[in-house]
């Protein structure tokens, strides 16, 4: 695993049921991957092969506007290592989770 993605995204909708349904559609799309990932409050972490989790991130925002948002705003943080392994979500997090 050589990348570590967090994406957020924001569908631009004033109805909070829809707003949270498109956000929704996007886990689901990431679920669907078979990539690791952690879902946050704010944000969703995905690891993988860089090439996979940049596929990911172009079509996380269409799937979200699909979703029936009419505006989405999408925010990346990405962690790339070409020689070796990036630190996983469970390396990182996990003596923190109760």
């Amino acid at each position: 695993m050589d990348t570590s993605v967090a994406i957020q995204v924001l569908p631009m909708m004033e109805d909070e049921e829809k707003l949270v349904a498109a956000v929704d559609k996007a886990i689901e799309y990431i679920q669907s991957t078979g990539v690791d990932y952690q879902v946050g409050a704010f944000e969703t972490t995905i690891e993988g092969n860089y090439d996979q989790l940049m596929d990911i991130v172009k079509n996380i925002t269409k799937i979200t506007a699909d979703a029936g948002a009419p505006q989405v705003m999408s925010y990346v943080k990405i962690n790339y290592k070409p020689e070796g392994q990036v630190l996983g979500i469970h390396e990182k997090t996990d003596k923190y989770q109760h």
